[in-house]
């Protein structure tokens, strides 16, 4: 069952085009990666997804839908004096601490971590406390955009398993976008190859070849393919 039908989609930003024509749709369990270029679109796409941006066309998502939207980074100064428990407790309604406990269980975090100063933990950690936040609103289908960017190689495969195993765990729809194809290949059921118009859509294995990424990225990245068997 389609959770998510887009058709003819553009985005218009004073005389620039965003986004030209693009259609594609997001079944129900599925891990959509969106690919492209630096200025490709990919974050405009989701913005639109949420509402946040004007756009002619249709976005139509299931009556029973419910987005989580997890940013690529959370920027903040080392000494800000706020902890990760008093970060939860920003959130409206309230959360109950059983709650946010649970939420921490689902990124695989200790809940000493409550105690902790947003400035002090790490990257990853910060990444995962934002996973943990949208993930308290109960959501069906979670919006991440870039959600490893500045982690290091370990830390990115840490949060990628992660979400494997969260889209298992909670029945989630997952709309990601990624600059790495083997977490492509890897994670994702279907893969939207964006750079301002569509490139390709449909199954990795099957969208994207030589000459899809060669018209995507041109260069290196072109001659680059691999298979993978999903997890």
């Amino acid at each position: 069952m389609a959770v998510l039908e887009v058709k003819n989609l553009n985005v218009t930003i004073g005389a620039t085009n965003i986004l030209r024509n693009i259609d594609f749709s997001v079944n129900e369990g599925d891990i959509l990666a969106v690919i492209g270029p630096n200025g490709a679109g990919k974050t405009m796409l989701l913005k639109s997804l949420m509402g946040l941006m004007e756009y002619a066309g249709n976005i139509t998502w299931d009556k029973n839908t419910k987005i989580g939207y997890v940013p690529q980074r959370m920027e903040i100064e080392t000494d800000v004096p706020l902890t990760v428990k008093e970060f939860f407790n920003l959130r409206s309604p309230r959360p109950m601490q059983k709650e946010i406990k649970k939420a921490l269980q689902e990124v695989q975090l200790n809940e000493s971590m409550l105690e902790r100063g947003l400035g002090e933990i790490s990257v990853g950690q910060r990444q995962r406390i934002l996973v943990a936040w949208a993930v308290l609103g109960h959501p069906t289908v979670l919006l991440f955009d870039e959600p490893t960017a500045d982690i290091d190689i370990a830390g990115q495969e840490s949060i990628y398993k992660m979400l494997h195993r969260l889209h298992h765990d909670l029945n989630l729809t997952i709309i990601l976008i990624s600059h790495d194809l083997n977490v492509v290949y890897k994670y994702a059921h279907k893969v939207l190859c964006l750079n301002k118009t569509k490139i390709c859509y449909g199954m990795p294995n099957e969208a994207l070849n030589t000459e899809t990424l060669l018209k995507l990225y041109g260069g290196e990245k072109a001659f680059y393919t691999h298979q993978h068997e999903h997890d």
